[in-house]
């Protein structure tokens, strides 16, 4: 890729690609300049994307739950177990991932090695990150975006370098339910599947819901995304399930060009078309009482 400068492909890829995703620091100008890049990401960039935007733990995308932790974050855990080590603290969290993969790139032609690289691509890595990078391209600033086309590049060379589509559905996304239906189980269930990707093939961070709101010409105010999407929802919600119908037709379309042809991929267009499917008939049932 033009730009890389001399880290094309190996082990110091990777390990650059998470040093690049660590808080900006004036000690990460070597890796910049291997990548040819002329800037890294300020504090405040760094944290308007990792603590307001997309949280960098690999649980919120994978985990039914949509949230840190939970049995995403143990499967990943067991990992390291299986493989004779402790589990990293934050064993979920994006820089520690792609440093882990960085070292099961180091030892290739290790047998063991070689056999858990491909588990760890598909499973904790292929099964989330081409959906977070898209829209880290969408939302975060110059050094961000260019960071992530760096890790899209590295994710579909590595994809041909193990020379097949995935072998399955990765666990966590095979048991994640789908979105719920309101009419069935209760506003507050339908809310947090929403906002579960794993669930609702789509990624709805705060920017969205604010965009939402001023598309809509609707008061919505910053703040938890629950309460923001329950805020709108309050307002006109046929509208909102409207628009977020289209939002979720509009997210999968970008994950059919993004994901490797496989099973995560299928996950992540079929829930994001079954959840606009959902959302485009509640909006048309409704006739804007407040969703309670």
């Amino acid at each position: 890729m033009s730009g890389r400068g001399r880290l094309e492909s190996g082990a110091e890829l990777w390990c650059g690609l998470a040093v690049l995703a660590e808080e900006p620091d004036p000690g990460h100008r070597p890796v910049l300049d291997a990548f040819g890049l002329d800037r890294g990401p300020t504090a405040a960039e760094h944290t308007d994307l990792f603590a307001f935007q997309l949280f960098p733990w690999a649980s919120v995308y994978l985990g039914d739950e949509g949230q840190r932790g939970g049995e995403a974050r143990d499967r990943i855990a067991g990992f390291w177990r299986a493989l004779g080590a402790r589990p990293p603290e934050e064993c979920d969290h994006l820089v520690v991932l792609l440093a882990a993969y960085a070292d099961l790139v180091d030892r290739a032609g290790e047998p063991r090695a070689d056999h858990a690289r491909e588990a760890f691509f598909w499973e904790h890595l292929a099964s989330w990150l081409p959906a977070y990078l898209v829209r880290t391209v969408e939302l975060g600033s110059g050094p961000y975006r260019r960071w992530a086309r760096l890790v899209a590049d590295a994710l579909a060379a590595e994809a041909r370098v193990l020379g097949r589509t995935a072998p399955g559905e990765p666990a966590a996304l095979r048991e994640a339910g789908p979105v719920v239906d309101p009419r069935v189980d209760g506003a507050e269930p339908f809310v947090a599947s929403l906002l579960s990707a794993a669930r609702s093939g789509m990624i709805l961070v705060r920017d969205d819901l604010l965009r939402a709101g001023r598309e809509l010409a609707l008061g919505v105010r910053p703040g938890e995304r629950r309460w923001v999407l329950c805020a709108l929802l309050g307002q006109r919600p046929s509208a909102v399930l409207g628009w977020l119908a289209d939002e979720a037709r509009r997210q999968g379309a970008l994950w059919q060009e993004a994901f490797p042809r496989g099973a995560s991929r299928e996950h992540w267009t079929g829930r994001s078309s079954a959840t606009a499917a959902l959302l485009a008939a509640l909006a048309a049932e409704s006739d804007e009482p407040a969703l309670t």
